[in-house]
């Protein structure tokens, strides 16, 4: 694999989007192998549009789209299994383990999840099912179970053993239970192999035990780790009886996921929504947030009328300006999180831009749409003059159009100039938005009122 590996992703997507069948396709992935990591199998596949998606998985091998099936976001997920045969799905979720059926579980039909618990062995039926009496956010739901654990009333020579058939990762820490089960120590590697052979383990263990519960917060519990200083941390249940552990890259892993998703929550968006997720879909997703906004602009509004009795008609212009640049600022906004995204894991590309404008356009008329006939009978209710709801109406439907086109683009032509779209993308779409939205909405006032 090449020094510039990680570099390989952007040029591997111009190459796919460049092609006009699927044959052409495989011949862009010849030498796959050589080119991605295993971690951006699953960027590629969410970022190349949804006419292509299905060739480029079908060129993976069974190892890697089982990597892939399990790391992509769950909107994609979904789709896949929407797209596949039933036949290749059972083929594939047949390979899962039940680490990654739970990570995905969620996301999978009934039929495909009760097939592939089927398909767990006695033992990892039983771990799957521990970890299903917790939620998602709960730490039990997210444990390791590659830990060194034994009896306290082993000698120092047989644990020592262990540790000569080879250590997993993480692993700084041996755990003690007693028949019941119950963690009654643990003991340092390091100490263990500097102890006598002949001496008992009950003797040598740390009683006082730093140990996380099975129902604690995940979020939390990470704190906690990375705090601790220690590779990992035994999890125990209500009952004290030692379950699994949890691992410092979990721990990074689960901070990670949070800073992504207030991210996303900043913007609007969900943290599963995929590049080239439907219209409808995306609309859906991001017209929550834009209903949200709309009663904040409104109470801004509904302030500046309280004085509406001293004004003049085209005044009004004045107490609705911020419903405008408001719902523009909040949609521009949306794409530009879901952009900016998509630079910093290298999935967006000249190639695919055109397509990504396209799509987010077609969102902006269809919330543009939507919104517009929502404001503008708000509007006509409030003030009961036709002429003003239609000026709003046509300056909403404009602006969310910009702010869709500005939220594209603006953050490529950062990223083109080496500049951080994440730093400064925020301020040029705010202006655009306010700009382009004073101009429709205060023009056409103009012309139509004066």
């Amino acid at each position: 694999m090449s020094e510039n590996t990680a570099d390989q992703l952007p040029s591997v997507i111009n190459d796919i989007l460049a092609t006009d069948n699927d044959e052409s396709i495989n011949k862009v992935l010849a030498n796959l192998d050589s080119l991605l990591f295993n971690d951006q199998y699953s960027l590629l596949i969410e970022a190349v549009p949804l006419d292509k998606r299905l060739a480029v998985w079908n060129h993976f091998n069974a190892d890697i789209q089982r990597i892939a099936f399990v790391q992509i976001k769950k909107e994609t997920r979904r789709w896949l299994v929407d797209a596949l045969s039933d036949e290749d799905c059972f083929e594939l979720l047949a390979q899962i383990e039940f680490e990654e059926l739970l990570e995905i579980a969620e996301a999978l039909p009934d039929r495909f999840l009760t097939y592939a618990i089927k398909h767990l062995d006695d033992s990892q039926k039983a771990l799957y099912q521990q970890a299903q009496q917790y939620s998602e956010n709960q730490l039990g739901h997210n444990l390791d179970y590659d830990y060194v654990k034994i009896s306290d009333k082993l000698k120092v020579s047989s644990a020592k053993r262990l540790i000569q058939k080879g250590l997993n990762k993480y692993t700084d820490e041996f755990y003690a239970v007693d028949k019941q089960g119950i963690l009654t120590g643990v003991i340092n590697v390091n100490v263990l192999l500097m102890a006598n052979d002949d001496a008992i383990l009950s003797d040598l263990l740390e009683t006082s035990i730093l140990k996380l519960a099975a129902r604690d917060e995940l979020s939390v519990s990470s704190e906690s780790l990375i705090s601790s200083e220690k590779m990992s941390l035994p999890v125990c249940d209500d009952t004290g009886i030692f379950i699994g552990r949890f691992t410092i890259a979990s721990a990074y892993s689960v901070k990670e996921a949070d800073a992504a998703e207030k991210l996303n929550k900043s913007g609007g968006l969900t943290k599963d929504e995929d590049l080239f997720s439907s219209v409808k879909q995306s609309a859906k997703n991001r017209g929550i947030w834009l209903g949200i906004n709309l009663i904040t602009a409104f109470l801004a509004s509904g302030v500046i009328g309280l004085f509406e009795v001293t004004l003049q008609q085209v005044v009004l212009l004045a107490v609705l300006m911020p419903v405008v640049t408001s719902m523009g600022g909040i949609s521009g906004s949306q794409t530009l999180t879901l952009i900016v995204r998509g630079l910093a894991l290298g999935q967006i590309t000249e190639s695919n831009l055109k397509a990504l404008l396209i799509k987010e356009l077609k969102v902006g008329v269809t919330n543009g749409i939507i919104w517009s006939i929502i404001i503008g009978t708000i509007t006509y209710l409030w003030f009961g003059d036709t002429g003003i709801s239609l000026v709003l109406a046509i300056a909403i439907f404009g602006n969310l159009i910009a702010a869709a086109g500005s939220g594209v683009l603006i953050p490529s032509l950062l990223n083109k100039f080496k500049i951080d779209p994440a730093l400064s993308g925020a301020v040029l779409l705010t202006t655009v938005t306010d700009v382009v939205g004073f101009l429709i909405f205060l023009g056409l006032g103009s012309l139509v009122l004066l």
